[in-house]
């Protein structure tokens, strides 16, 4: 699979160089999430540019309707959230920072728009990616491309099952079975477990300890179609916030692309002052 990641990634190069929770649309993923008892490349990264450079991002951005976004500030020498040796595995719904930074997290994988990948591609903004092999099993390799180019690939179970409600075998097979197989594809053993609903308990933790995982991520604001849910009673976005959204086409939102809705949540960052970090420099 390395070789096919690596394949992917030298395709993407060259098209580069020639241009210059989770089946309706508020389902039980977008709801408030239970409080239970690498280096990026250039590509999914943020760098300053060049005159020319800078001139070509702007294109890109317009042929999205987007404007660029400013560089996020470097990453601490030291991760804020870390999972000590032997500690329990932290639950995260933002990550503790005072700078204007959000972080974006993709869930499930159902929708499989090859104009996502080109989005992505244009815009470098990095996203992080909770896979579920029940929804992407039929084409992972949907997903190299943008593996290579550098948004994370993180675990979001075998078959999105509400992980409260099975022993902690049954969830450990759910963490793990998905940890084997997205190491498999991509490469790389994610670091990251969201999971499904939102809901875990303390079995959760000691499962994904046993997986593999360095941290549980939930979220702070939900993405629908053109507006954003929001847990706090502020509705607003707040620095190191962790947002969700999901692959979902148009028969989940309402005749709304990917890349359309996409494209709405990155408005609603940017209008709030808001530029997007990579959330496993964090982490």
């Amino acid at each position: 699979m390395k070789k096919k990641i690596a394949l992917w990634a030298a395709l993407t190069t060259a098209a580069l160089l020639v241009t210059t929770a989770c089946t309706t649309t508020a389902d039980a993923d977008s709801t408030a999430p239970s409080t239970g008892t690498g280096t990026p490349t250039a590509e999914a990264s943020h760098t300053p540019d060049a005159p020319d450079a800078a001139a070509a991002r702007a294109a890109a951005y317009r042929k999205w309707g987007l404007k660029p976004f400013p560089a996020p500030p470097a990453p601490p020498a030291r991760k804020p959230v870390n999972r000590g040796p032997g500690g329990p595995v932290p639950v995260v719904s933002d990550i503790p920072t005072r700078e204007k930074i959000v972080f974006i997290t993709i869930d499930d994988g159902a929708e499989k728009d090859p104009e996502f990948v080109a989005m992505m591609r244009d815009l470098r903004i990095p996203v992080t990616m909770f896979l579920t092999d029940a929804a992407i099993r039929a084409d992972y390799r949907y997903f190299a491309p943008l593996v290579a180019q550098g948004h994370g690939v993180a675990n979001h179970t075998l078959t999105h099952p509400n992980l409260r409600t099975l022993s902690e075998d049954a969830q450990r097979r759910e963490i793990c079975g998905q940890q084997e197989k997205l190491t498999k594809e991509y490469g790389k053993r994610p670091r990251l477990l969201r999971p499904p609903y939102g809901n875990w308990n303390e079995s959760t933790r000691a499962a994904a300890a046993r997986c593999g995982i360095d941290a549980i991520v939930l979220w702070r604001e939900s993405m629908q179609i053109k507006n954003m849910q929001y847990q706090r009673g502020d509705r607003k976005l707040h620095p190191g916030d962790i947002i969700l959204a999901h692959f979902r086409g148009p028969s989940e939102l309402k005749g709304t692309s990917m890349t359309e809705m996409t494209a709405n949540l990155l408005r609603h960052i940017q209008e709030q002052g808001y530029t997007v970090a990579r959330l496993e420099d964090y982490l």
